[in-house]
């Protein structure tokens, strides 16, 4: 675990961005039951964390990316968006954003900005489960011509030591790197290591991780 994906853990715990259930669990409007839930969006109202993770996005891009590699910083409707606009201004380079399905009205476009044919799309969004969402997103950018090469999340739904990489291998079958700040093997020891759950809530989480449809099922909530 580096020193980075540490700080980002413990700030998504200390800010409440990643809660873990204590009597009820969280429901998806997919309907999986889940004993943990995610918000990176609320990372947006703490101003020193903002700041942190910002820079690292814009850091990680220059480091393993390279700048000179991207031509235009990609939003995704709706936590996406913020996220590209501060990378976007840091690294000096054109923004647009993307929404989830081609706007019914006016021009019916997808894609809010410019982009034009053969640009290289760098895809900032705040976390990655499947990476699904993030390859609707590549069919705007296609459509216009244009190419997503690279996607920086804050956070990624992985685990290196239950081998699941989901979204990233869903990424990688469609020529798309994925670059992540933190994943969960970084927040499960950041958060025992602070105390901010249990072995026990531990536990849940990585069962649910190695078992998602049917957790519910099994801890009697279904």
């Amino acid at each position: 675990m580096s020193e980075v994906s540490k700080k980002v853990a413990e700030m998504l715990l200390s800010t409440e961005s990643i809660q873990v259930y204590k009597e009820t669990p969280f429901v998806f409007v997919s309907g999986r039951i889940s004993p943990v839930y995610i918000d990176c969006r609320k990372l947006l109202s703490f101003p020193t964390e903002r700041e942190y993770i910002v820079a690292a996005l814009a850091r990680m891009v220059e480091a393993e990316i390279g700048i000179d590699k991207i031509d235009v910083v990609a939003g995704g409707e709706t936590a996406g968006i913020p996220y590209a606009s501060f990378v976007a201004h840091i690294i000096k380079k054109p923004m647009i954003y993307i929404r989830k399905q081609p706007k019914g009205y006016g021009g019916t476009k997808q894609i809010e900005g410019i982009l034009d044919a053969g640009k290289k799309v760098l895809l900032v969004e705040d976390l990655v489960t499947d990476g699904l969402s993030k390859l609707r997103f590549n069919i705007g950018i296609r459509g216009a011509g244009a190419k997503m090469t690279h996607c920086l999340c804050v956070f990624d739904y992985a685990s290196d030591r239950l081998n699941q990489h989901e979204g990233k291998d869903n990424l990688a079958k469609n020529d798309i790197s994925l670059h992540v700040l933190a994943n969960w093997d970084d927040v499960l020891d950041t958060g025992l290591a602070k105390s901010y759950f249990t072995e026990s809530a531990s536990k849940h989480i990585t069962d649910f991780l190695q078992d998602p449809e049917n957790w519910g099922r099994k801890m009697g909530f279904v």
